[in-house]
C-alpha cells in the first residue's frame, strides 16, 4: 500500500516543513489536489506551489486535477514538477488527448471519477492509463465522510485490471476505515486530514501500520 498524503489539507505556512515529515514517516507520494473553482465549487493553487516545493523532497508528485478541459494545463503541470498527472472524466471531452499528453512526457497516466460516476464512463480508456482515482467524497473539500458504496466500485476494477494495477482511493479515510479501502482492492490511499495534524509522523505510521 502507498500512502498520498494530501496537501490540502497542510499548514502552507510551514508546507515544506510538514511535507518532510510525511516523508521521514514513511509516505512516499504526495498528493496534490489542484481545483479551479469551476469543476469543483473550491480553489487551492496551481503551477507556483508544486515548483516551490518540487526542491524540498524527492517524493512522487501526485498530481490530481480537479479543473476543466485539464488538456489546456497538463503539459504545464508536468514542466512544474508532476510526476504523475490525473485528470477527471467528467471534466474533459477529450479523455484521450489528455492521456497522450500525460503519456509523451513519460509520466503516470491516472484517470479519476465521482461517487456518482459509473465505471463504464473509463471502462474504454482502462488499457491506456496507469492508475484509476476513485473519489469516495464529492470532491472539493477535505474533511468528507467516506461514501462506502464506492467499494463495490474500488472491487470492480481490482477484478478486471489485476492485483498488480494501481487504484487509488480519495475521500474521507482514515486509522478507523483505511481498512475498508484496502479490503475493496485500493493499493494507493489519498488522506488529508488524517496525516496533517499534531502528530504528522504518528499519523502516517498510524496508517501504514
Amino acid at each position: 500500500m502507498i500512502l498520498s498524503p494530501s496537501i490540502l489539507s497542510a499548514d502552507f505556512g510551514i508546507l515544506a516543513e510538514q511535507i518532510k515529515k510525511a516523508e521521514n514517516a514513511g509516505a512516499e507520494w504526495l498528493h496534490i489536489d489542484v481545483m479551479d473553482g469551476h469543476f469543483v465549487p473550491n480553489i487551492s493553487f496551481a503551477m507556483p506551489v508544486i515548483k516551490s516545493i518540487r526542491k524540498y523532497t524527492d517524493m512522487f508528485f501526485d498530481v490530481h486535477l480537479m479543473i476543466d478541459k485539464p488538456e489546456r494545463y497538463i503539459e504545464e503541470f508536468i514542466k512544474s514538477g508532476a510526476d504523475g498527472v490525473t485528470f477527471h472524466i467528467e471534466a474533459t471531452e477529450k479523455p484521450r488527448e489528455c492521456i497522450e499528453l500525460i503519456r509523451k512526457y513519460n509520466k503516470l497516466v491516472g484517470i479519476s471519477l465521482n461517487p456518482n460516476t459509473d465505471v463504464s464512463a473509463i471502462e474504454e480508456y482502462l488499457s491506456e492509463v496507469d492508475m484509476v482515482l476513485v473519489m469516495s467524497v464529492e470532491p472539493g473539500y477535505g474533511g468528507q465522510k467516506y461514501i462506502t458504496s464506492v467499494n463495490e466500485k474500488i472491487r470492480y476494477l481490482r477484478n478486471k485490471l489485476g492485483e498488480d494495477f494501481k487504484i487509488e482511493v480519495d475521500g474521507g479515510i482514515n486509522a478507523y476505515n483505511i481498512d475498508t479501502a484496502i479490503n475493496a482492492g485500493a493499493n494507493i490511499i489519498v488522506a488529508g486530514t488524517a496525516v496533517f495534524n499534531d502528530d504528522i509522523e504518528g499519523s502516517v505510521k498510524g496508517l501504514m501500520r
